[in-house]
């Protein structure tokens, strides 16, 4: 979850990064079968917008090393176990990740639960000019695979690959719904005070309008390009898919509308984390992103009109709860002032979309 921005961010020396690199070293000397070979150096990738995420070098290897953000979260949310497990799991299916290599539950050692993944030598695509670099033959190569991804993700068979027990899918969407209202309310600061009223009247339509689950599986929970390394060589070759924590078992047209909700098109006000990174020529359009997926799925374009207010949604509250964070001072790294204004675009999308609605009950 690299909320909100769109565009790299350089890494940022061991100093701000907030990690304690001695006590790391102490005990990868002890839990890896090759230790740690010369100095541990260490620097900040993501800071804190969801996990804070490292990348780590010694004299032989190159790790990626994710941990919980600082300061108070939701519960349930940031499980690092969770994140080593499913992707474990996954290692050996269609669907590629980078390859784990150990989890630490004691939080004695770095003040939190972490863990740590091989390093995949690829790029990530965070913005538009990013994603200019591409070829337009490269841009519709990615797009095809992103749609098949998840297509593919969602045909997991959970119960072989040891996950049948990695979520409660039966009254998930209800779950949702009470989850992220309890978020809404402890992540108001007064910039957002203002869309109290629209927030709780959008709840108010979702819950009375509530769908009928078509399809569980194992869901990602935040599937967007910024969450695939691509190859360097063939940047429309998928390497790994990041950023598992939101994943669980739960309802596949949530996951899809999530994409969606991020996949920008010419013409059209784009997310304000993508910033029309997807609007480019060649990049498919939502309409063949649905061709793709719907393959092998059966999708019900009305109720994905639900999916879509609540995935608008969802995402605002997120941003308002790394906003929150950041006003009292619990997140690393840069880049955390423009969060706040992030929010009022998503929850006025959500809004439209509500209101405009073929759906019924969901209009208001």
């Amino acid at each position: 979850m690299n909320y909100p921005q769109a565009g790299a961010r350089a890494p940022v020396a061991n100093r701000e990064a907030s990690l304690d690199v001695h006590a790391l070293t102490a005990y990868l000397q002890k839990e890896l079968p090759s230790g740690v070979v010369g100095e541990l150096t260490a620097e900040l990738l993501s800071g804190g917008r969801s996990n804070p995420t490292y990348r780590l070098d010694d004299e032989k290897h190159s790790w990626i090393l994710r941990r919980p953000p600082f300061g108070t979260v939701l519960d349930s949310a940031h499980d690092m176990s969770r994140e080593y497990r499913v992707m474990s799991a996954l290692a050996d299916t269609a669907i590629p990740v980078p390859t784990t290599v150990c989890m630490c539950e004691d939080g004695g050692v770095l003040g939190a639960p972490f863990y740590l993944m091989d390093r995949l030598d690829g790029i990530t695509l965070r913005s538009p000019e990013d994603a200019a670099s591409l070829s337009i033959e490269q841009r519709a190569s990615l797009g095809a695979s992103a749609a098949q991804l998840l297509s593919e993700l969602h045909l997991v068979d959970t119960d072989a690959v040891g996950l049948e027990n990695f979520g409660r899918p039966n009254g998930y969407t209800e779950r949702q719904l009470r989850r992220w209202a309890g978020q809404w309310d402890s992540s108001r600061t007064p910039l957002v005070e203002d869309l109290v009223s629209t927030v709780d009247d959008l709840f108010e339509a979702l819950t009375r309008s509530l769908p009928q689950t078509r399809s569980v599986g194992l869901v990602h929970g935040d599937f967007k390009i910024d969450n695939l390394m691509v190859s360097r060589e063939d940047p429309g070759k998928v390497l790994g898919v990041l950023d598992w924590e939101m994943s669980t078992l739960g309802d596949c047209t949530a996951d899809l509308a999530v994409m969606l909700s991020f996949w920008d098109q010419p013409g059209e006000e784009p997310n304000p984390i993508t910033g029309g990174l997807t609007a480019l020529p060649g990049f498919p359009s939502r309409t063949d992103i649905l061709t793709i997926y719907g393959a092998h799925h059966d999708v019900d374009t009305v109720s994905l009109e639900w999916y879509l207010v609540f995935a608008d949604l969802k995402i605002a509250i997120i941003l308002a709860g790394i906003h929150a964070r950041y006003q009292k001072g619990q997140t690393v790294g840069d880049g955390f002032d423009d969060v706040g204004a992030m929010v009022r675009p998503l929850v006025d999308r959500a809004q439209h979309a509500a209101r405009t609605s073929s759906i019924a009950a969901l209009r208001y």
